[in-house]
């Protein structure tokens, strides 16, 4: 557990951390979760905490949650560093809360960047977790469905938080100018549309948001105990991304907009400038890599299938090198989508059977190809005359897979784009088999 020196100055400290709440009213953000009567704010308020994991982009509050949970709860809490931990300390902490769970203590364990654990450190709390000698609180910038283990997974409840909003912001730096933990034993002459620059700057990040509060106010013009912040001064500290990125967050959803249709559009050119764009403003080059997966299979598709491989490639090297280094992979995917044939046959495939899916829920698989794994299932006709396509001379059979309310339905129409000409061929090939070789029964 984290613990204060006698010598330990707060001053000292950034601002985020003097500022960093110490109630659940001084919370600000996830009104979805910590708004009165919210699911997670009553949880916390009646210290019945389960095994749970907190998922959001940084600093939007994960760890203070996490805080505000050791203040409130009378379990032991033991906070824990994925980044400076291994399997050895896991250990130590865990014979220590199976030793409190003998003498009815409970203990929660906070792990803050819990996807930077392996496989094995992650295994190392599940019997724990299945026994319920920890409670465990996971933090992760990360998709948890990707970067933490299925089994314990299952056993957490996911927390989605969100980027803060603009007003959050705003209400965060008004308070650090009153508040005597931040600049409240001083009169800090800033204008309000000079705060909402610097939460707009901030895109969601409260850490973000106090760190250039505090660069400001120490760069402003001291006279006595009054500090007046200039213009000029916000300016230097947030004119790389307020030329950038609108008042209201807008631009961030245009810019990777454009990104998208530039590729659409076969633009390499406008593609690699809308990139620059986004991350010399400091985007996140996992959701541009994550947007660009995206379009490989919806705009792409079976027109060039390595165009998937390429973006998932870029992804990967994102996240083991990240910026500035991984700008040239994101630009080598962009550029590679950008050239290559185009297709959205997969996409408007599954766009059209998801509506006879959410129209036709109850539709019963048909008995041919269900998995008879027990003699009543055998019994009642379950996999009776299926036919095994690899038994055959052409790989194919007449066998019946779709319901029949959907028989002869079409979902997947390949175009002559690339190489979906050759799957389109192929289709047409194995239909007309098919046609030819039709059951009457």
């Amino acid at each position: 557990m984290e613990q204060q020196t006698l010598f330990e100055n707060n001053d000292s400290l950034p601002l985020a951390a003097r500022l960093r709440p110490r109630t659940l009213e001084e919370y600000v953000g996830q009104k979805h979760l910590m708004g009165e009567g919210k699911v997670l704010r009553r949880l916390i308020e009646s210290d019945r905490i389960s095994s749970m994991i907190f998922w959001g982009p940084p600093g939007v509050g994960k760890t203070t949650l996490a805080r505000l949970i050791a203040n409130k709860t009378k379990a032991e809490f033991i906070d824990f560093s994925a980044v400076t931990s291994g399997i050895k300390e896991i250990r130590t902490v865990m014979r220590q809360a199976e030793e409190n769970r003998r003498y009815g203590e409970k203990t929660i364990v906070f792990v803050d960047e819990i996807h930077r654990f392996n496989k094995a450190q992650q295994d190392a709390f599940l019997p724990f977790v299945e026994k319920g000698s920890i409670i465990l609180i996971g933090a992760t910038t990360e998709n948890p469905s990707f970067e933490i283990n299925g089994a314990l997974l299952s056993r957490c409840k996911v927390f989605v938080l969100q980027a803060l909003k603009t007003e959050d912001l705003i209400e965060l730096l008004e308070r650090a100018l009153t508040d005597e933990r931040g600049f409240g034993d001083r009169k800090v002459d800033i204008k309000p549309e000079m705060l909402e620059a610097i939460a707009n700057f901030a895109n969601g990040d409260a850490r973000s948001a106090l760190s250039t509060l505090e660069m400001v106010v120490l760069n402003g013009d001291y006279n006595g105990d009054t500090v007046t912040v200039t213009e000029d001064t916000v300016a230097q500290c947030t004119s790389k991304k307020s030329l950038l990125y609108d008042k209201n967050g807008e631009e961030h959803y245009n810019l990777i907009s454009a990104l998208h249709k530039s590729m659409r559009n076969s633009d390499p050119d406008a593609a690699v400038y809308w990139l620059a764009r986004m991350l010399e403003a400091g985007e996140d080059p996992l959701y541009i890599a994550r947007r660009v997966t995206r379009f490989a299979s919806e705009d792409i598709g079976l027109a060039d299938p390595r165009a998937l491989e390429i973006a998932v490639a870029a992804y990967q090297a994102c996240h083991f090198i990240g910026m500035p280094e991984c700008s040239v992979h994101l630009t080598e995917a962009v550029v590679y989508m950008s050239l290559v044939p185009k297709s959205n046959a997969l996409y408007t495939a599954y766009e059209t059977a998801k509506k006879d899916a959410l129209n036709m829920l109850s539709e019963p698989v048909p008995h041919v190809i269900r998995n008879a794994v027990t003699g009543l299932m055998k019994d009642l006709g379950y996999g009776k005359g299926y036919q095994y396509a690899h038994d055959t001379e052409e790989k194919l059979t007449n066998m019946q897979c779709l319901p029949d309310s959907l028989l002869g339905r079409e979902y997947y129409k390949p175009t002559d784009q690339g190489l979906e000409a050759k799957f389109g061929a192929r289709l047409e090939k194995i239909k007309e088999w098919k046609k030819s070789h039709e059951r009457n029964d």
